[in-house]
């Protein structure tokens, strides 16, 4: 069974809150969703586990406003997408594109998506939902130096 044809779709700005708990959204068409949990930290790249749904909020510095983008979303149709304002980028396997300035997605292989992010260079937080029927995982992307930072004073 061949999957469905879906296409790249150019995101819009939506409503970005972050909470505590996680992280809030709210779609152009009002509905809002929330990915739970506070985000783990990561530096530089984030691979996947295979055939995990991946999506990706840059925010803008103020961080009340984002654009939110599926990587390789083959369930939702495009006007869903359109009406919702989140972007979509399909990549086949070996394929790599730019999604926002500093932030740049591979499918290296095994059906993973590798996600590499400079939040200075992308001027804003980067953040990163891993999920499927199973469980979600969230991230967020912090600049080389900010971490190395932290690591000196744990060695005091």
């Amino acid at each position: 069974m061949s999957a469905p044809h879906r296409n790249d779709i150019a995101p819009a700005s939506v409503s970005v809150a972050l909470q505590e708990e996680g992280v809030e959204v709210e779609y152009l068409d009002g509905r809002v969703t929330f990915y739970r949990g506070v985000p783990q930290v990561v530096e530089g790249s984030l691979t996947t586990a295979p055939t995990k749904e991946t999506h990706v909020l840059v925010t803008d510095p103020t961080e009340t406003e984002g654009v939110l983008l599926y990587v390789n979303d083959l369930k939702t149709h495009d006007d869903i997408l359109e009406q919702t304002g989140v972007g979509r980028v399909i990549l086949g396997e070996g394929d790599e594109e730019e999604l926002f300035p500093g932030v740049t997605a591979r499918r290296p292989g095994g059906q993973r998506t590798d996600i590499e992010a400079d939040p200075e260079v992308a001027g804003g937080r980067v953040f990163a939902f891993v999920e499927d029927d199973w469980g979600e995982e969230s991230y967020e992307f912090v600049a080389g130096d900010a971490v190395s930072a932290e690591g000196d004073e744990d060695e005091r």
